[in-house]
């Protein structure tokens, strides 16, 4: 069965997309099978990874509706073994949508049952909110990573996402575990990316991935290619930081 992980962080411009881009791909290129689910209305994975966003017909948005079948939304990506859901500007009205539904948190959930047996991993990019949607994919999520940027502000909003995944489970989704918290934008050569590493190992201990994420010029540039660092340069240091996050993973699950 695929282990289902979320990446999620309320806070913008922290790597979530990035990640589960980047995640998808080298577990992709490392033969496993993935299926990428673009939980964000902004649907920058989807187009990231090189599907064009204004046609997509059947979605995230279809799959939270129970309209259409999860199965009946999975495209194919240019990246091996990665599949996807997309995701349409059309999402942001799942919120409204879903408010006076019975069991509203479970649509994903529900939703996954049929096709977990079909993927190594289910990675949901979530957008940077603690709505109805990231309810959704937490509950639906047997793990969530947590990108935390090495910044000024890296630790702000810390606890109030860690408070919503403790709410989650002990009300929804008591498996519920963390996959590990991942530094990202850390650049060595500023005192500022130094102490956040510090902190947040001081604070998360083993919590936090061995594997850090460093500011690279070729992982900005590669979603505008629709394409993932691993496809636009794969000597890149994006493209063998997120193949070494990639191996943590498979070792943290024991399924290399």
């Amino acid at each position: 069965m695929g282990k289902v992980i979320a990446i999620a962080n309320q806070k913008g411009g922290v790597g979530k997309t990035t990640t589960t881009v980047n995640l998808a791909a080298s577990l992709g290129v490392l033969e496993k099978k993935v299926l990428l689910i673009d939980a964000d209305p902004q649907a920058n994975a989807t187009s990231g990874l090189g599907i064009d966003v204004e046609a997509v017909e059947k979605g995230t948005y279809q799959v939270l509706e129970h309209t259409v079948d999860l199965v009946e939304t999975i495209q194919k990506t240019n990246s091996p073994n990665v599949d996807i859901v997309p995701a349409h500007i059309d999402l942001v009205a799942i919120e409204i949508e879903l408010v006076d539904r019975d069991n509203r948190e479970y649509m994903l959930k529900n939703a996954l049952k049929d096709i977990r047996d079909s993927y190594d991993y289910i990675l949901i990019d979530c957008a940077p909110s603690l709505g109805l949607i990231t309810l959704n994919a937490l509950t639906a999520a047997d793990s969530v990573i947590i990108p935390i940027q090495c910044e000024y502000y890296a630790l702000e909003g810390l606890g109030k996402l860690l408070n919503t995944i403790n709410s989650i489970q002990k009300i929804h989704n008591p498996e519920l575990d963390i996959e590990g918290m991942l530094l990202t934008m850390y650049d060595s050569r500023l005192r500022l990316s130094n102490q956040v590493v510090n902190e947040v190992k001081k604070h998360f201990n083993n919590m936090v991935f061995k594997t850090i994420i460093q500011r690279n010029i070729r992982l900005g540039e590669a979603p505008s290619h629709g394409e993932s660092i691993i496809a636009y340069d794969a000597t890149s240091k994006g493209a063998i930081n997120y193949l070494n996050l990639a191996h943590e993973v498979i070792k943290k699950n024991n399924n290399g």
